[in-house]
């Protein structure tokens, strides 16, 4: 987008905060990139230049805005609504691959050189991997400088960075502020009435979004499922525990009007960046909900839906192999049964965790600890059980690679060889686990009995052909469809 000069002029001018991720303006006077949202005068028209990604305003020599942050905007939706080798890239990169593993590691994973990964990086982005993944220490960055009281040496090493001169540099150069600055305006904001107050050894934080944001099939769907020890709706917000590269963690997350309020224990902070990607794309809140429900609504039938309560999302996983587990064991039995089923795994199988704001205990329990589970422990009918010991060993061998850079068209057909998947399975592992935006659910029971009631065809072949308008959003189609029913899973837990 950043490309159409006359529309990220509009949007700058307008301040719409839809745009907000999708591009970023960057001022040649005073050398300050921006979000087009932000609520500073708007430059001259022959001031503005507009860059693609906040890596590559840095890159290009532009600091960020100290108003609007444009640094801790919404991140753009195009590499959640992608599966090319560069959305796949983006999602890998969030995930912390660059820091981890280094280009070579994100390169091998997407099955391309590194040369090739750089190029289509700088084309579509400004940006290589390596400026990329900078941009994202230095987010890090702030968000512990700002949120926690560590010393700068453990916030320096928790961000990535390699040296407290570089760190130092770093966050000068990207914020016109050195840490210590940073640090003190923070202060002050925390003593404003309406700051949250924080837990001993946590992070709290802020997750923006584009509104609208309907919460109630997004955390009325996560509570109304969460296995007992790993997940919980407490005070308000809905908590679980997280695997992650360097440790474990145990997040919660609140809805409220204009974010999501984050809480983060970490056992090891060098996970922070990974823990906050997982938990946005868990609640995808880089969707677009304009783009989203403007292509739903030129259905009529489908229209009021979308009227009444606009801007849901799809609840998606922080851990896709422990979703298809589950999506397994929830295979034709009530919400209420698939947990019972989980909580079982859970208990023989997981990893004990401390949990000292809460009643969390476990880890689920992951594909390599369920290798060797003797499948006659488990109360399934003996299909599923086979159903459930097949993609368990496939998941622990590697043999069916599951995550958020997966292919998605790939993904399917290795879930569809498998003995017990059938359209259901498959296409909510791709949905949910996966996060294809255009997963359909045809043959779904509530999927085909909403359709019924709304006069469209209810048998999954002609639901299917009637559906292909609603494409590339038929995910989201389905969290209207499902909305219908009056099933906890569409209410938000009191």
């Amino acid at each position: 987008m950043h490309t159409d000069t006359e529309r990220c002029v509009r949007a700058v001018r307008s301040k719409d905060a839809r745009f907000d991720g999708w591009f970023f303006t960057a001022v040649l006077t005073t050398r300050i990139y921006c979000r087009p949202s932000c609520p500073a005068v708007p430059p001259k028209v022959a001031n503005m230049t507009f860059l693609p990604s906040a890596a590559a305003c840095q890159q290009a020599g532009f600091r960020a805005c100290k108003r609007c942050r444009p640094d801790s905007s919404p991140g753009s939706p195009e590499w959640n609504a992608r599966a090319d080798a560069v959305a796949r890239a983006m999602r890998l990169i969030q995930d912390g691959v660059v820091d981890r593993e280094g280009v070579p590691g994100l390169a091998t994973r997407l099955g391309y050189s590194t040369r090739q990964v750089e190029r289509q990086l700088n084309a579509e982005l400004g940006a290589g991997p390596l400026a990329l993944a900078r941009a994202q220490r230095a987010q890090t960055a702030r968000l512990l400088i700002e949120t926690s009281e560590l010393p700068m040496g453990d916030v320096a090493f928790a961000s990535g960075f390699s040296s407290i001169r570089t760190f130092n540099d770093t966050v000068r150069e990207v914020f016109a502020l050195s840490p210590s600055d940073l640090r003190e305006r923070a202060a002050k904001a925390s003593r404003r009435p309406d700051a949250q107050p924080r837990l001993p050894g946590t992070i709290s934080l802020r997750l923006p979004f584009r509104a609208p944001l309907n919460p109630d099939n997004l955390f009325g769907h996560l509570a109304a499922t969460a296995v007992p020890g790993v997940e919980e709706w407490r005070d308000g917000a809905y908590r679980r525990t997280l695997r992650l590269p360097y440790g474990t963690g145990v997040v919660a997350l609140a809805p409220r009007p204009d974010h999501i309020a984050c809480r983060l224990a970490l056992t090891d902070l060098r996970d922070l960046t990974i823990a906050i990607s997982r938990c946005r794309w868990m609640l995808d809140l880089d969707a677009d909900p304009e783009a989203v429900d403007g292509q739903l609504r030129s259905d009529p039938l489908l229209a009021p839906l979308v009227d009444k309560a606009p801007g849901r999302r799809v609840p998606r996983t922080v851990d896709a192999a422990e979703f298809a587990v589950r999506a397994v064991l929830g295979q034709q039995v009530s919400t209420a049964a698939a947990r019972t089923h989980a909580a079982r795994l859970v208990t023989a199988h997981g990893e004990r965790v401390e949990d000292p704001h809460g009643g969390l205990t476990h880890l689920f329990p992951s594909p390599e600890a369920l290798a060797g589970l003797d499948p006659e422990t488990l109360a399934l009918p003996r299909s599923r059980r086979a159903t459930l010991t097949t993609l368990v060993a496939a998941l622990a061998d590697g043999s069916l690679p599951l995550g958020i850079d997966s292919d998605w068209d790939a993904a399917r057909a290795r879930l569809s060889a498998l003995p017990g998947f059938g359209p259901w399975t498959t296409e909510v592992i791709a949905m949910r686990a996966l996060g294809d935006p255009d997963a359909f659910l045809a043959s779904d029971l509530g999927v085909r009995r909403a359709a019924r009631g709304l006069g469209l065809p209810s048998t999954p072949a002609a639901l299917t052909a009637r559906a292909a308008g609603w494409r590339p959003w038929r995910a989201y189609a389905v969290q209207y469809l499902w909305a219908t029913d009056d099933h906890p899973v569409n209410h938000l837990p009191a």
